[in-house]
């Protein structure tokens, strides 16, 4: 259950925010202007790059690479694919991770890091490997971690990790708000440099600048009504998200909140791409996870019943490509079924600008439903 006058009373949420997720929200800004400085101290702005890579290979433990990669593939497109090298073992430990390079890694590849950890033995054994192949390694973890020596030793490029004091006590959650920033914003710096995306040190400022707004907008001291992270949150409550996401930036904007929503929040969702959306979820809304599956539902005694789950769509749009949009056929589909319909839609400005607004603000909504129902 969701303990929705939580959701206003600030010091409430700062006692119950036990995992500094909320700060690492609201100083996501400040993350990135720290992350993209380690950046240009750690030499990025003067690589002269012979060509762009052949391909881009990630690897990092969690959902953090994953979500990185994700991002970086988008952002991308189609100049060089983007492939996260998933790991494989026997368990999520920093001991037990392995990852390999695919047979044709070589020379013309790079290979990029990510971890919040750093400790992680097969990730210095990657670099090893990669330096054998030939290819170049950039790592993006924490300051004095052993895997600077592994880099250091494969001739790579060491960035820090942009980290807060608090978040030095216990390990970090791979979703936590302030992770993906503090692993991104180096890669996007050495992205630009190769010429695969536009990141120059301008657009990484607009994009701490777009993320503090919406901090304004979405922090603790703003009441529900007028806190669009909040009343997601609130609406959330008992659902089941149905995310359906539209536009270039929106997709992974989408699949990084299923995934904050299962690891901060404990809730499963549901996260599909319009127009493909509405054949793939059409018959689970006109299932029993409709609002409208239980007709005596009006008048049953909930006193001692758990209110049952339906399904929410939730509704995340970027610019529609050439104006075309299935968002009013999506709505009209919601609706059809009784199943009730939330939106969010980021202000106009450049693609990393809108991308951060909408990971920003379903952060903050991730992290109010985590904290208010107790999870």
């Amino acid at each position: 259950m969701l303990d929705e006058s939580l959701l206003d009373t600030p010091e409430a949420l700062a006692e119950a925010d036990r995992r500094a997720l909320l700060r690492g929200a609201a100083e996501a800004g400040a993350r990135v202007r720290t992350a993209a400085r380690h950046a240009a101290e750690a030499g990025v702005h003067d690589l002269k790059p012979d060509g762009r890579p052949r391909a881009i290979l990630i690897a990092g433990p969690g959902v953090a690479a994953t979500c990185v990669a994700d991002l970086l593939g988008t952002l991308a497109g189609a100049s060089s694919p983007v492939t996260r090298l998933a790991p494989t073992g026997v368990a999520p430990a920093a001991g037990a991770l392995r990852w390999e390079l695919p047979g044709w890694a070589g020379s013309v590849d790079l290979l990029l890091i990510t971890t919040p950890d750093g400790t992680e033995p097969g990730l210095a054994l990657l670099a090893e490997q990669a330096y054998r192949r030939g290819c170049t390694v950039v790592a993006v973890a924490p300051s004095r971690s052993p895997l600077t020596e592994a880099v250091d030793g494969a001739h790579g490029l060491f960035v820090p990790m942009a980290t807060a004091p608090y978040e030095h006590d216990e390990p970090l959650a791979a979703s936590a708000p302030g992770v993906l920033w503090a692993l991104l914003t180096p890669l996007l710096a050495i992205l630009d440099r190769t010429g695969l995306l536009s990141g120059p040190p301008e657009a990484l400022e607009k994009v701490a600048d777009r993320l503090d707004q919406v901090a304004e907008r979405c922090g603790p001291a703003v009441a529900t009504y007028s806190n669009p992270a909040k009343t997601l949150a609130s609406e959330l409550a008992d659902s089941l998200p149905v995310i359906w996401t539209e536009g270039t930036s929106a997709g992974p904007a989408g699949r990084r909140f299923a995934a904050a929503l299962a690891e901060l929040a404990g809730r499963p969702a549901l996260v599909s791409e319009l127009p493909q959306a509405l054949a793939e979820h059409n018959a689970l809304l006109a299932g029993p996870l409709a609002a409208s599956a239980d007709p005596d539902d009006f008048f049953r005694d909930r006193v001692e019943e758990a209110p049952a789950l339906h399904a929410r769509v939730v509704l995340l749009r970027d610019r529609p490509i050439g104006g075309l949009t299935a968002a009013p056929t999506a709505r009209d589909l919601a609706l059809s079924h009784d199943t009730p319909i939330s939106e969010l839609e980021p202000e106009e400005g450049g693609e990393l600008e809108t991308l951060a607004e909408l990971i920003a603000m379903t952060d903050f909504a991730a992290v109010y439903l985590a904290l208010a129902s107790g999870a």
